[in-house]
């Protein structure tokens, strides 16, 4: 049960699996010096021919023998320890190199959850598999062949049943091992699909209590870790059945072994000391396969978990460009541009855009029309896109991924907030940042007052920022993004589900960028893209109008119906809040009278009151939301 492939991507481990198999090599051949001597010992007692110096240097030599496989124990011990220490920074690695390899494209072939269990408990399978497993099977074969040599020249015959009996066990292994690859294989299935299904729910907790769904998920739970628990104890059961079978075989062996010794010294065939090292040495042909069996698990979980990790490092990766992207100034352009998701559902068709360096460029359209698909193939995580995607006038395709990465910068309604600090949410954007440009950057996004007043830069942020607001969330996330200074920026609804204020500061900051940088803005706003110097509106995937706002309101299409039904909701809202004002203040009015609190000049206190505290807050720079 050896993956050759595995052996070779682990190559730096094969030198302490040697060490392991030299090491239990020694101290067998230690402990064969120990049973020597204390059988002649034995028969020197039992013919009376005893000397103090004799026993001496039998307990002598007993006690170096000992003190000589303690050594060879603990160097054991670590050559195992660097072996699995070794697995587990190798195969992490590659892993991690190859979610690089992947890029933003790498959820289209995995999940987070898999990868999350593959880098964690299917690593921690191999390290045992490494540290152990291996090292024992080869052990299990070289310890009953260095027994035979020597116990052969005590009895070839009992020598030679032991070794023949030796077999079978790996006999039962390979017995069990054709049960168990199908039960691995569900159990490896199963295992994966419990943490994706748990992760997603954890994820989705609010949802599920919004709509009351939480208990018919904690259900479904527990359903899926019922299979699971149920699959376990049959994984277990197939372990312990077969421990018993080669439990029998194993001391079965040894006892025929036994019994030939016992009868060859019956009839003069051999000596004392020989019978009683063959009885002390009989159980040693057994052992080291024994263990190998117990092992035996290990081993397949190894070898279903090494099948998953490579089943993910040969995922097809696009072809990385090599070229850099060294200009500061960047403009994009799309001919024929067409992408699907799947072979029956096309999302962008031949789709024909340009946004010429430092200009404020929007994409406007319905939902589904193709807008954040255009900005995925922007950024690389849209990959195999039909058409030409060009920057400078060269292919999309030639630039490196880090290239890209780090000439623009996207930033959209759901960018992550990090536990941590703001102080070093702020360094991901840029890790030289000093500390005067991390609170420019937040004082462009109107924040450095709330953030100072929480503790500066080492304000504690929850994961996500769940101790913030989502409009202060938003701002951060820009904040971050203005430290990064990348000459392109893409926006994707980065105003969407923020309150007015933060969404009109954020539109300030979008705007003073455009003056020096090239912008792409998608909103499903259309009052945000207004001064826009080109609006591109999508309709099922292709571009039905482009031009100026005033120009695309001329030719009454699309965007014009589009920009007319949202003035429209804009209008009929803030009349609703008009009515509703009016209303909270007659009945205001009401109150005072019906309590007598209205007097003269009191509405007017109130009133500069108001004001007052309006001012204020308006001077601290920040309001709460």
């Amino acid at each position: 049960m050896i993956k050759m492939r595995l052996i070779r991507l682990l190559e730096g481990a094969g030198k302490y699996i040697v060490q392991q198999i030299v090491w239990q090599w020694i101290s067998l051949l230690a402990e064969v010096v120990i049973v020597y001597n204390i059988a002649h010992l034995l028969e020197n007692a039992w013919r009376e021919n005893l000397s103090t110096e004799g026993i001496a240097l039998t307990m002598g030599i007993v006690l170096l023998g000992l003190g000589f496989r303690f050594l060879c124990d603990r160097l054991y011990t670590k050559a195992s320890f660097h072996a699995s220490a070794d697995v587990k920074r190798i195969l992490r690695n590659k892993i991690y190199e190859k979610m690089l390899s992947l890029g933003p494209s790498y959820r289209e072939s995995v999940n987070s959850a898999e990868i999350v269990q593959m880098a964690g408990e299917g690593v921690e399978q191999l390290e045992t598999y490494f540290g152990r497993y291996l090292s024992q099977f080869f052990y299990s074969l070289l310890a009953p062949i260095t027994l035979f040599f020597i116990l052969s020249r005590i009895s070839v015959q009992t020598a030679l049943l032991l070794l023949l009996a030796v077999p079978l066990i790996p006999i039962v292994i390979m017995l069990v091992m054709i049960v168990a690859k199908k039960l691995l294989s569900n159990y490896f299935a199963i295992y994966y699909g419990l943490g994706d299904s748990f992760l997603e729910k954890l994820q989705g907790m609010t949802t599920l209590k919004i709509y009351q769904a939480d208990q018919a998920a904690a259900e479904d739970m527990d359903r899926e870790a019922e299979l699971f628990r149920k699959i376990t104890m049959k994984v277990l059961s197939m372990q312990l059945n077969s421990t018993s079978v080669m439990d029998i075989i194993a001391y079965g062996g040894a006892a025929v072994g036994i019994i030939s010794a016992l009868g060859q010294f019956s009839k003069g065939a051999i000596s004392l000391s020989g019978v009683l090292m063959i009885i002390l040495l009989a159980a040693e042909f057994f052992l080291p396969m024994r263990l190998l069996g117990s092992f035996f698990h290990i081993g397949m979980n190894g070898m279903k978990a090494s099948d998953r990790i490579f089943a993910f490092l040969d995922l097809p990766e696009a072809e990385d460009g090599k070229a850099v992207l060294e200009e500061k100034e960047i403009r994009i352009s799309m001919e024929k541009l067409c992408f699907s998701y799947e072979e029956s559902r096309e999302i962008l068709r031949d789709v024909e855009l340009e946004i010429p360096a430092r200009s404020f460029v929007s994409l406007v359209g319905l939902s589904g029309s193709g807008k954040s698909t255009i900005a995925g193939i922007l950024m690389g995580k849209n990959k195999g896109y039909k058409g030409s995607v060009k920057l400078n006038g060269r292919e999309l395709t030639e630039f490196s991924s880090r290239s890209i990465l780090d000439k623009m910068t996207m930033i959209g309604h759901d960018s992550w907030i990090f536990k941590g600090t703001v102080r070093e949410n702020l360094l991901l954007g840029k890790p030289s940042a000093t500390e005067e440009e991390m609170k420019e950057a937040l004082r462009k996004v109107n924040l450095l007052s709330f953030v100072e007043a929480q503790g500066g830069l080492e304000m504690p942020l929850l994961s996500n920022g769940s101790n913030i607001s989502g409009g202060q969330k938003q701002r951060l996330s820009l904040a971050r993004a203005l430290l990064h200074d990348s000459p392109v920026y893409i926006f994707d609804e980065a105003t969407s589900n923020i309150d007015a204020e933060s969404e009109e500061m954020i539109m300030e900051v979008i705007h003073e960028l455009a003056k020096s940088r090239t912008i792409l803005l998608i909103s499903h706003r259309l009052a945000n893209v207004v001064g826009s110097d080109c609006i591109f509106m999508l309709e099922n995937g292709r571009v039905a109008e482009a031009g100026k706002h005033e120009e695309l309101l001329k030719k009454g299409g699309s965007y014009s119906r589009l920009f007319k039904e949202q003035k429209e909701l804009e209008c009929y809202s803030d009349k609703n809040k008009e009515s509703s004002a009016g209303r909270h203040k007659e009945s205001f009015v009401e109150t005072q009278r019906d309590t007598g609190m209205e007097e003269p000049g009191h509405m007017e206190d109130l009133q500069d009151k108001t004001g007052e505290r309006e001012d204020t807050v308006e001077e601290g720079g920040e309001k709460h939301e």
